[in-house]
């Protein structure tokens, strides 16, 4: 179970808005979560804490496939982000470096701004205030990169697991 304040965004977020390329160019990543999403609001990232979910509307990570956008997100803190749908690119980025994103129609109007909500990833299902929402659960081997923190930290452990499994033979 993920649970966490809602911070909510519209439609068409790009990966620009999401982290301006002007700080991309720094040796320094730690500066993408301090920058992110100040583009749409100046004083997200001094407002966002550990845990803290994003709802959005359709099409959230459009734009380039840069995947500085996914990791300014989750190096901010965010457990989640929950929108109406995601751009294809930003999706996989996102499972790809342990973020869960959770498409679910009409979440958009089902929260405000400061709610709490619940997302079950087993069962596919978004509590919030006004009732649940249904998505479509994940698929287990996506759970298994998401439980990982990401492809290459379930790879690492896939190997590992392998070797093992071969030495014992």
């Amino acid at each position: 179970m993920i649970k966490g304040k809602v911070w909510k965004f519209g439609d068409d977020i790009d990966t620009d808005v999401i982290i301006p390329a002007k700080y991309l160019r720094s040796v320094d990543k730690s500066i993408w979560p301090k920058h992110v999403l100040e583009g749409l609001d100046p004083s997200f990232s001094s407002k966002v804490r550990p845990g803290d979910i994003i709802v959005a509307g359709k099409n959230f990570g459009c734009g380039s496939s840069r995947e500085q956008a996914v990791l300014a997100i989750k190096w901010a803190g965010i457990s989640a982000v929950v929108a109406e749908s995601f751009a294809r690119i930003f999706f996989r980025n996102g499972i790809n470096n342990g973020l869960p994103l959770i498409e679910c129609h009409g979440i958009s109007g089902a929260v405000d701004e400061g709610d709490v909500i619940e997302i079950d990833l087993d069962k596919g299902e978004v509590y919030t205030k006004r009732g649940t929402l249904k998505t479509s659960p994940l698929p287990v081997f996506l759970q298994e990169i998401l439980k990982s923190g990401g492809l290459v930290e379930y790879y690492k452990k896939k190997v590992s697991h392998d070797l093992e499994r071969n030495q014992d033979r």
